[in-house]
């Protein structure tokens, strides 16, 4: 039998991995004027101890800064900026992909800088989603502009400046596509926000276009070992909804993924938050169709993700907000110690409180 515990090491295409442990990727909003800086590394290389650590969501574009104090990776300043981030987790044998993700109409103007635009494949509008603004609280989204092919060609164009920036420059390991959570490309994937007759709107093949020309663009860019994708089938986050065509979109991204040889899909699963359940059907046929690295998640402790990985349900397994406040979290599951709960009122919060300064696991000294 294979050693698949959370501790055996992994690699990840031709990335060595020291553990099967991911750190999810998680807002925090700490980047202030959306560049990352020494709070950030500190956070990150805190964290090191994870096999991997996929970064919080980091835009490509002006127009996909939706949210406050979320980072950017789309000018040369960002991305040197980025570098004492990777620095910090590298020093410490542990490796970092960037997550880019464009919010899309998930955002407000006045978090944006001038000039910005809220984009996005369709004019639709929220029912109740606001966002938050700071200095202003929460105020309503307005309804976004529908994007035209040029502007699509130009996200495209975003994107892969973005991962070339981020591996060359900041000195990530690779880049995982927010495909996920209601933010730009799930946009275009679900036809809940997705109106259009064109090209890039209508069948399942039209929806998947610009996940597809994203994909192609940044694997040209850095090299497909170096990308991977999160995919939320079933989401509902952000408003999406369910839509009839949800299994075989995905079974299909899942083909696309492989014909373009992306090392792995990262399968959000929300239902531990109050999310509905993520059937098993999709999970399956993702299984079943994809033929490179799986990262599971969803609420996971140690022994369930130790069980799934024996069962072989994935290959690596993701822990978000147990990371938020256990820094050390690989080294508590192996010491099977108790974790430490995280403050929800510190989650967007600018500055180091519930964030840098919850406590490392401290062992008894041998007598």
């Amino acid at each position: 039998m294979k050693d698949q515990t959370l501790f055996s090491s992994y690699s990840l295409g031709d990335i060595p991995l020291k553990n099967r442990i991911v750190m999810a990727p998680l807002t925090r909003s700490r980047a202030t004027d959306n560049l990352p800086n020494s709070l950030m590394a500190t956070y990150y290389g805190q964290r090191a101890g994870a096999g991997l650590i996929i970064t919080e969501g980091t835009s490509p574009s002006p127009n996909g800064l939706g949210y406050p104090r979320i980072p950017g990776c789309f000018t040369h300043e960002q991305a040197a900026a980025w570098k004492q981030v990777t620095t910090a987790v590298h020093e410490k044998g542990g490796r970092i992909f960037l997550q880019i993700m464009h919010t899309g109409r998930v955002s407000h103007p006045d978090n944006l800088p001038a000039g910005g635009r809220v984009l996005a494949p369709s004019a639709v509008p929220f029912d109740q989603l606001k966002m938050y603004v700071d200095g202003k609280g929460e105020l309503p989204i307005p309804l976004a502009e529908e994007m035209t092919i040029d502007d699509i060609t130009a996200v495209v164009a975003e994107y892969a400046n973005t991962a070339k920036l981020a591996v060359e420059t900041g000195g990530f390991d690779g880049v995982e596509i927010h495909a996920a959570n209601g933010y730009l490309l799930e946009q275009f994937i679900s036809p809940v926000t997705n109106k259009r007759d064109d090209q890039f709107g209508g069948s399942i093949e039209n929806r998947l276009r610009l996940v597809r020309n994203v994909a192609e663009a940044i694997v040209a860019a850095i090299g497909a070992h170096r990308v991977g994708m999160r995919i939320s089938p079933y989401g509902v986050l952000n408003e999406m909804g369910t839509y009839a065509e949800v299994e075989p979109t995905y079974v299909r991204l899942a083909e696309m993924a492989n014909e373009i040889g992306l090392t792995y899909l990262h399968t959000v699963d929300h239902e531990g938050l109050g999310a509905p359940a993520v059937p098993d059907s999709i999970k399956r046929k993702l299984r079943a169709t994809f033929k490179n690295t799986l990262i599971l998640s969803g609420n996971y402790d140690a022994l369930r993700a130790t069980n799934d990985l024996r069962a072989d349900k994935g290959e690596l397994v993701a822990f978000g907000r147990p990371f938020i406040s256990n820094p050390d979290l690989p080294e508590r599951f192996r010491e099977d110690a108790q974790l430490l709960l995280p403050n929800q009122d510190t989650f967007y919060t600018p500055g180091p409180v519930g964030y840098i300064d919850y406590p490392f696991l401290v062992k008894e000294p041998v007598s």
